[in-house]
């Protein structure tokens, strides 16, 4: 038992210290507090442009409300290159020919069109069973 009693205390060191090559962590920095003076300016302000871009919303939408359903800005076509016209036209068309064809199955015939595919697939495929029975 004589070998054991000697147990040394505290913590493992690293060989080399810090003047030697060893670890160097690099000290947090510490972040200012917000004054609360500033913070409740800040809202105040964040509150003001909010309320300016609701209103401007709201005078689009009624100015607008007689013409087309379309979301885009009165005269933002003017900016806009042919090419880009061409794209947002494909990519409207490509998008209400996705609805109308989602719109045309049920949710049975989705059901059934998933099935007969699970059907075809091979046992390879398949879920494995796990556990008892």
């Amino acid at each position: 038992m004589a070998d054991y009693d000697f147990c040394p205390g505290g913590s493992l060191k690293f060989k080399g210290g810090v003047a030697e090559g060893g670890i160097v962590k690099k000290k947090k920095k510490s972040k200012p507090k917000p004054n609360s003076q500033s913070d409740s300016a800040k809202d105040r302000e964040r509150e003001r442009v909010k309320e300016l871009l609701f209103k401007e919303e709201v005078e689009l939408a009624s100015g607008s409300a007689s013409g087309s359903n379309s979301l885009a800005l009165p005269g933002s076509d003017d900016r806009k290159t042919d090419a880009e016209r061409r794209f947002e036209e494909a990519q409207r068309r490509r998008l209400e020919k996705k609805v109308a064809q989602l719109a045309r199955k049920t949710h049975k015939d989705r059901v059934n069109e998933l099935n007969a595919k699970l059907e075809s697939l091979s046992e390879h495929h398949d879920i494995p069973k796990v556990g008892p029975g």
